[in-house]
């Protein structure tokens, strides 16, 4: 089978792609390297430098022909899609749409979504269960409603153009090759702050909570939405919700470091609780969660130590 995945040069995408290539599908990654980087990319894949906004789409499309689309790349930043929300809409809205266009036109047969299992519900109240597939969407950031418009509109391209899809609502991912220097992904921003010996800031009280899901449970996801005859939408997540003090102190624990909270300013709409049902993935992909919180934060430790933009520069002071 082959598959055309954008954004496969990023942190959840470059996952995905390793995974198919393993299951021996031929992958076609198109990224723009915006915040992609080229030492992610699986060399068993081939690669296009383009954007998903760009006409040169029409191109890529017709010269590979892929069966599947797994539609990754993205403008993830939450904050920014705030600040700018035209912005965020070109990228997220507009550019999936250059994408569907393309997909009928050449005869895709499935196209798998990456979507958002927090920002798409919008805040838990403190005594609900987990988020399921059947609450309402209630997104209160433009990039929520992007993912929510995202699906509304495989929706119909599945009754008018008879293009199957699954979307995929992502809990917080995290793990190996996620970047630690951007707005997004604290335990990336954590791991990197702490195994420096510096101060991680917890924003507010740090009782907010996110359901955490490894990022190899998740590439697991895409490859079962590759043949399950299931569609629609599917939450990914672990069904467990952890708070930013807990995360602090299990990676402390994880490193042997000691150090005391430090906590900054709230940040304004954060959302306080978010966590998913994910019964529906169980029963219709095959799929559930694998990786304990406290493992998965081991295995990132692990990688970070050792392929961290900061590693080499820790090591070179060691020797010094």
């Amino acid at each position: 089978m082959k598959i055309l995945v954008t954004g496969g040069a990023g942190f959840i995408g470059s996952h995905v792609t390793d995974r198919y290539t393993a299951a021996g599908h031929r992958v076609v990654v198109v990224d723009n390297l915006t915040t992609g980087k080229m030492e992610n990319l699986n060399p068993k894949a081939r690669f296009y430098q383009s954007d998903i906004r760009d006409q040169g789409m029409e191109e890529i499309f017709a010269r590979e022909q892929p069966d599947v689309v797994n539609h990754h790349a993205a403008q993830i930043d939450v904050r920014k899609s705030v600040q700018d929300p035209v912005f965020d809409a070109t990228i997220n809205i507009l550019g999936m749409l250059n994408l569907l266009e393309k997909a009928v036109r050449h005869g895709v047969n499935r196209f798998i979504f990456a979507s958002s299992g927090g920002a798409i519900y919008g805040d838990q109240p403190e005594n609900a269960d987990p988020a399921s597939e059947e609450i309402p969407l209630q997104p209160i950031s433009p990039y929520g409603v992007a993912k929510a418009t995202g699906e509304l509109y495989l929706h119909y391209y599945k009754v008018v153009h008879g293009l199957d899809y699954v979307a995929l609502r992502y809990g917080n991912v995290y793990g190996p090759r996620q970047d630690p220097f951007g707005e997004a992904g604290v335990v990336a921003i954590f791991t990197e702050k702490l195994l420096a010996d510096g101060q991680a800031i917890i924003n507010g009280d740090g009782l907010q909570t996110r359901d955490y899901v490894y990022v190899e449970d998740v590439a697991e996801a895409n490859l079962l939405a590759l043949h399950s005859k299931a569609s629609g939408s599917f939450n990914i997540g672990t069904g467990e919700e952890k708070n930013v003090n807990e995360l602090f102190w299990c990676l402390l624990q994880i490193m042997g470091k000691s150090a005391q909270e430090a906590h900054g300013p709230a940040k304004p709409g954060e959302q306080r609780r978010s966590v998913l049902n994910c019964t529906r993935a169980q029963t219709g992909l095959g799929w559930k969660a694998k990786v304990s919180f406290e493992e998965g934060l081991r295995r990132t430790v692990e990688y970070f130590k050792e392929f961290s933009p900061q590693s080499a520069l820790r090591l070179e002071n060691k020797k010094t």
